[in-house]
């Protein structure tokens, strides 16, 4: 896929492929639809399709006040489950409010991590050409949850697939990150299989693989702001470890915020009818917005009833 075709296409004409979207508990076809007070549309990376290539937009109608921030999201599920449309109704939340933000998919039965990580940086860029053809700023937040917050971190952190004229992202919100792919004491059986499966060889055979895939060996001072959401009741990803990460950022000089939301399961931002959920999203924007102003914890506490 040639990015400079993309940018051409873009800069022309959006919405000549008719796609069926779901938003508000309705489906609708046609180029870029409009609902609330927003438009969304999908944008397919290949011709022919290819099965998980493809981002959906929510944006501001004209006449709402646009903001220069904007969000790029990437959807958990193990590696190898998972959809875009989870994130809809928080995108149009934030549509509403005048943010930009795009969700991607990727080919869920990638060969393995690196394919999936080709994907995403494939679709930031259509995305970064998207906002160049629109006449709006650069500004990109990486949101990733579970697995998509360690592909989300892959594409924020290190230059693994890294693609020409690459935009850095503005700041990365990690929710749910495994910061490593190396085996872990107490590991889950589970999340021990799903590593195993996108890493796409043996630990014990291939151990360079796991180290390359592994957050903790990719940050270093040249990272943007970083801002970790975690879950009080996290079992597979352990907060903890995200924390020592967030100190290690501190420490080279990078932003960094760290929070924990109570009585919160994994990957629990996909809705907003808890308290703590609508309380994440605003944090969410607050950190976009450059005022989120919480202290970096010593230590991680949990279960505290």
């Amino acid at each position: 896929m040639k990015l400079n075709f993309w940018k051409t296409v873009l800069s022309s004409v959006i919405g000549t492929v008719i796609f069926t979207l779901p938003v508000a508990g309705k489906n609708v076809a046609d180029g870029a639809k409009m609902q609330g007070r927003y438009t969304f549309q999908s944008i397919y990376f290949d011709h022919p399709v290819i099965k998980g290539r493809v981002l959906d937009i929510f944006e501001p109608l004209p006449g709402v006040a646009k903001k220069e921030s904007t969000l790029f999201i990437v959807h958990g599920g193990g590696w190898r489950g998972g959809s875009r449309d989870k994130f809809h109704e928080i995108m149009g939340v934030l549509a509403d409010k005048g943010y930009m933000v795009c969700s991607t998919d990727y080919r869920l039965n990638a060969k393995d991590a690196f394919e999936q990580i080709k994907d995403i940086r494939e679709g930031y860029m259509i995305f970064v050409n998207y906002l160049h053809s629109q006449g709006r700023p650069v500004k990109i937040f990486v949101y990733g949850e579970s697995a998509g917050s360690h592909l989300a971190s892959m594409l924020v952190c290190s230059d693994l697939e890294m693609v020409d004229n690459w935009v850095k992202p503005a700041g990365g919100i990690f929710h749910a990150t495994p910061c490593s792919f190396v085996p872990w004491e107490g590991m889950m059986d589970g999340a021990r299989s799903m590593m195993r499966s996108i890493a796409g060889v043996d630990y014990q055979s291939h151990p360079e693989v796991y180290e390359k895939l592994s957050l903790t060996n990719h940050i270093s001072a040249g990272d943007p702001q970083i801002f970790f959401i975690e879950a009080e009741l996290e079992h597979m990803f352990f907060p903890e470890f995200t924390l020592r990460e967030a100190h290690k950022l501190r420490q080279f000089g990078v932003p960094v915020y760290w929070k924990m939301y109570r009585n919160m399961e994994h990957g629990f931002l996909y809705t907003l009818n808890r308290a703590a959920q609508r309380e994440a999203l605003d944090d969410i924007v607050l950190f976009m917005e450059g005022r989120l102003d919480i202290p970096l914890p010593e230590k991680c506490v949990r279960y505290q009833f």
